[in-house]
């Protein structure tokens, strides 16, 4: 039996008509207004970055400096994982609680993954959800979008990603969040949570290095007409 720690359940062969408590729906808002109410918390100061596949998107779209990309991760990683161990501590409050037993919301594939799910359907699903994560970020937070919105739209579309792939994957798109709970659930959930590093980078990735491509600003516009312009007096000067 799969939960997500402390409020909802993921019923199995052997109890089908277990109590979903919150159920997926109830999960799914809680993770988007959690980085909803963050994002206004705390945009404003830092970005609102809790996700090294965030950090990573925006770097590759020339949103984030270079320098700034490792000690984000270095301290989305150390504060996931003090939040692991903080639910940790407050789920091993009921008596009988194990957190290799329940899985404790950890990601997975094959006989990890709630819905028993492969590890290529789990890696295209992270892959994909991810960077449709990312161009909303990208999106909301363009300067062309309406002021003050992002936070929102990146709270409601992270809700929708949840609804779509908790029975897939318990839904990562973050590998920090995996890290965050992964060293809690045991050796199996810490040998399969590469994949959900590896796969929220890769969507991530490809968002950041696409997102100029597809909808280019108008600054970008210009700053490429003027690289042409010098191009072509270059190349009319005589050598």
């Amino acid at each position: 039996m799969w939960r997500s720690v402390l409020a909802a359940y993921f019923p199995n062969a052997d109890n089908p008509n277990i109590n979903m408590g919150i159920g997926f729906v109830g999960v799914a808002l809680a993770f988007g207004l959690t980085v909803l109410c963050m994002a206004y918390a705390v945009g404003h100061i830092s970005g609102g970055h809790f996700n090294p596949a965030v950090t990573i998107g925006a770097w590759l779209a020339g949103r984030v400096e270079a320098a700034a990309v490792l000690p984000y991760i270095l301290i989305q990683i150390v504060g996931a994982s003090a939040a692991g161990g903080v639910l940790f501590l407050i789920a091993s409050g009921k008596s009988g609680f194990d957190a290799v037993e329940s899985g404790f919301a950890s990601n997975g594939y094959g006989e990890l993954s709630p819905g028993g799910y492969s590890l290529l359907a789990v890696l295209v699903t992270e892959i994909v959800l991810t960077a449709i994560f990312l161009f909303i970020i990208l999106g909301s937070t363009d300067r062309r979008a309406p002021v003050g919105m992002a936070p929102i739209a990146i709270g409601l579309g992270l809700t929708l990603i949840h609804l779509v792939s908790i029975p897939v994957s318990n839904t990562s798109v973050n590998p920090a969040r995996s890290l965050g709970v992964a060293w809690f659930a045991g050796p199996d959930a810490l040998g399969q949570v590469w994949l959900f590093i590896v796969a929220p980078i890769v969507g991530a990735a490809i968002a950041g290095l696409t997102y100029k491509l597809l909808f280019p600003s108008r600054e970008d516009e210009l700053l490429e007409d003027m690289a042409d312009s010098q191009e072509v007096r270059n190349a009319r000067e005589p050598r």
